[in-house]
This record gives structure tokens, sequence and C-alpha cells, in this order.
């Protein structure tokens, strides 16, 4: 069972520690209310509309959960690190897994925090309310993760020499994925059908926007040896890909050299980028620690510790399946061709030079 600590007490009730703080309770009580105001009031998991469930910023929907305009706030005037290592990705694309991999490699393999802090503390999210209340506590070097495109990181983070590692995956297999954690998170809006999230999915209407966007902000950062692209297929064990790392004066691209990679070769490439040197035994200890059944059994890591009010575990699994190629369970030849149509007229010319582990038709 859930430990009562794991939770926020607020008059008897019980709040996820990730949505909610002393501090934002505090301001809710002494709000401002207006008498044109209008509130929402719902219990958890009931049906809310998309402007209960989402803010806008800069054109993006985002979880209301997660999200509120003092953390968005926090983000922009958040004073960045040399030192900082940023995951970058658009949700469903890996992140859970190099939030899994990153501590493990800046610390030189020490489990400890795997086991005994939740992820979304231990990697917390630059841009999510959770972060004014831990950022004291992490250690340099500091890992955090966003979702946020290259355009709306803070300025500190363009003054500093702070590094990202930027997950892709295949699109048709973050639609998937996106798709059953729509139907299992109920703080976002569930899908009708599968057809009708496709369509919402490449309009952008989604959290985060369009995925080609998104892709598209990073690749085009200029952040030269500060970023490193990798994708959620080289940290899959035996997904053969055919990628180099070589490196300009702009950023870091892909040739087509030969390689089987495997989530060892992904930590390497992981350690190397960020100069820690890891021993062969360490390397191992954080592939095993961070394979995705191991991942799937961590309760600190599988968000079995959120409150299912919040996310529905028995629709849906929070990590479900840690595979590839999952669309073509779901894609039907229709679909496949109106998303194949989509992406790549959004995507040409974007991914020349860079070999992939998927094709984009």
């Amino acid at each position: 069972m859930v430990s009562m600590e794991q939770y926020l007490q607020y008059h008897g009730l019980l709040l996820p520690p990730q949505a909610h703080s002393l501090e934002s309770l505090r301001y809710a009580e002494k709000f401002p209310v207006e008498d044109s105001d209008v509130f929402a009031v719902t219990y958890p998991n009931s049906a809310m509309s998309s402007e209960d469930l989402y803010l806008r910023h800069h054109g993006l929907l985002l979880p209301r959960e997660t999200h509120c305009a003092q953390s968005l706030r926090f983000a922009q005037e958040f004073k960045f690190r040399d030192d900082d290592v940023m995951v970058a990705t658009y949700p469903k694309s890996g992140t859970t897994w190099m939030q899994e991999i990153l501590p493990l490699v800046l610390n030189g393999a020490d489990l400890t925090p795997i086991h005994t802090v939740p992820n979304w503390d231990r990697v917390p999210w630059l841009e999510e309310k959770r972060l004014a209340l831990v950022v004291d506590q992490l250690t340099s070097p500091r890992g955090m993760v966003t979702h946020l495109p290259f355009h709306l990181m803070p300025p500190s983070f363009h003054a500093s020499k702070a590094k990202v590692i930027y997950v892709m995956r295949n699109p048709k297999d973050v639609a998937v994925s996106s798709y059953h954690f729509h139907k299992m998170a109920q703080f976002l809006e569930t899908p009708a059908t599968f057809d009708e999230f496709l369509e919402r999915f490449l309009q952008g209407k989604v959290m985060f926007g369009k995925w080609s966007d998104h892709v598209k902000s990073w690749r085009r950062s200029g952040l030269g040896g500060r970023i490193l692209f990798i994708t959620y297929e080289e940290m899959v064990q035996g997904w053969p890909v055919a990628v180099e790392l070589c490196e300009d004066d702009r950023l870091l691209l892909y040739v087509n050299v030969p390689l089987f990679q495997d989530l060892g070769a992904a930590v390497g490439r992981v350690s190397e980028f960020l100069g820690c040197e890891l021993s062969e035994e360490a390397t191992q200890r954080i592939v095993e620690h961070c394979s995705f059944g191991t991942m799937k059994n961590n309760r600190m890591s599988n968000f079995s510790l959120v409150p299912k009010v919040y996310m529905d575990h028995d629709t849906s699994p929070f990590l479900r399946k840690g595979i590839v190629g999952d669309w073509k369970n779901h894609f039907g030849p229709e679909q496949l061709a109106s998303f194949s149509s989509v992406i790549r007229k959004e995507m040409e010319g974007e991914m020349e030079g860079a070999a992939l582990p998927w094709s984009l038709e």
C-alpha cells in the first residue's frame, strides 16, 4: 500500500505532492475572488472541459494539475548553473527512462536515489509546480527535465553552459503512448477513440502542441556541443540502429555508421557527453537498474505512488510496454497514410544528415 507520508494532508484530505504544496494552498486561501469569476467544481475523475483541464502558455496546452502561472513564472526566472543538465523531450518520448539514467550517470551509479526518491523529485520538471519545493534539495550537478520547446527556455539557460540531452522517438509510437496516457491520466482530456486522438495529435491540440514543432525547435537550437540528441529506440535492448556522433560548429549530428546499439551503449553516450567516467561495472549496474522491466516494478519510478483519482493504472499502467513499433498494433492503413503524410510534410528537409532508427513513412 502507498504510505500516508507520500501525500500532503490538508484539512483531512490527501493531496498528491507533485501537484500541491503548502505554498499553493496558502495562495488559494488568499486568492482575491472577483464577482465575475466562474469556478468549475468537480470531484477528481469527474467530467471536465478542455478549458478546465488545461491552461494556455504561448499557445501550448499545459495540464492545470501540474502547472500554474506561478510555476511558469518560477521557470522563467530560474537561475541555471553551468553544470546543470536538462533532459528535454516531447511527452511520451522516453522522459521517465532518461530521468532514471541521468542521476545514476551523474553520481557514479549510486542506486540510492532511484530507490528512495520519486522521479518527480529526483529529476524535477522545470515548468511544473513541484520544482520550487525541491530545487534547494538538488545537489550539483543538478539534473532536471522539461517538455518546453527551445524558444520558451528561460534567459538564464541561454546565458549558461548547461547541457541538454534531447530524447526523440518515432512519432507513431509517441502518438500511441500518448493515447494510452490520456486514457489513464484523469487530469487530461480523455480521447473518445484512437482516430479522434490522432487528429488532435496532428493538430497540436494535445499537451505541449505538435510533435514536429517541438523536435524542430530543439534541432534548430544551435547549441553546438551543449546538446546531445538520442533516441528512445537506442535505449531499448537489442534494437539495431546506425548512428555515430560527430560535432560541427553548430550541433551534434548523426552520420550513417553501422552499430548495434543497446541500453549500455546509450548510457555510454550519455556519460561521454557529460564527461562522467564510468567503470564497466558501474555501467552494467546502471543498465540493470534502468531496464524497462526493473523500472516498471520500481514504485519510485512507475508513478504507482500517485493516487488513482489522478492516474488510473487499472485503465493503463504509466509504464506500459517499453517496446519499439507498438504503433503497428493500433494504426489502420488509412490512419497510417494520413499520419505519415502530415509528419513527412512538416519534417521535410529537417532530418537530413540524421540516421534515425525509424522511417517517417
